[in-house]
C-alpha cells in the first residue's frame, strides 16, 4: 500500500469506549482495504508533535489527516470516514441546510462532555491524563 493509498486517517481515542464502538464499526465496513488509517492517540507510543497540535486539542475533538497532509475536524471527519467506507449517501445527507448545522452543534456538544459521558472523570474533574 503506498503512503497516498488512504482516504482519511483517523485520530481517536482509544480509550474511549463509545469512540472505540465507532472505530470498530468503521474498521469493519473499511474490510482491511486500508481506505481508513486509524492512530489511536491514547497508546503511549503516539507523539502528537508530528501534527503541530498538542494531546489536549487533540483530545478536545477528533481530528483526521487527509493524504495531502491538511486536517480535518468535528463532523468532517465523519463525513469523510463514512464516505471512506461505502457510507457516501450518508455523509451527503449530512451537509443539507439545516442537518449540518444541527450535526455540528451537537458534535461541539457530545465534544465538550465526551469524558464525562463515558464514564471517564474523576472527583467532578474531566481531564486529559497526562503523559
Amino acid at each position: 500500500m503506498s503512503a497516498a493509498a488512504f482516504e482519511v486517517e483517523v485520530f481517536f481515542d482509544g480509550e474511549c469506549p463509545l469512540c472505540m464502538r465507532e472505530i470498530r464499526m468503521l474498521r469493519r465496513l473499511d474490510r482491511g482495504r486500508g481506505r481508513v488509517r486509524f492512530t489511536d492517540i491514547a497508546a503511549p507510543s503516539f507523539d502528537p508533535s508530528e501534527l503541530g497540535l498538542s494531546l489536549e486539542v487533540l483530545m478536545d475533538r477528533i481530528h483526521g489527516r487527509l493524504p495531502d497532509g491538511s486536517l480535518v475536524e468535528g463532523v468532517e471527519v465523519f463525513r469523510r470516514l463514512y464516505a471512506a467506507v461505502g457510507l457516501g449517501p450518508i455523509a451527503a445527507l449530512t451537509r443539507l441546510p439545516g442537518i449540518s448545522g444541527a450535526l455540528d452543534l451537537a458534535y461541539v456538544a457530545f465534544a465538550k462532555n465526551r469524558l464525562r459521558l463515558t464514564g471517564r472523570c474523576r472527583d467532578d474533574a474531566c481531564a486529559v491524563p497526562a503523559r
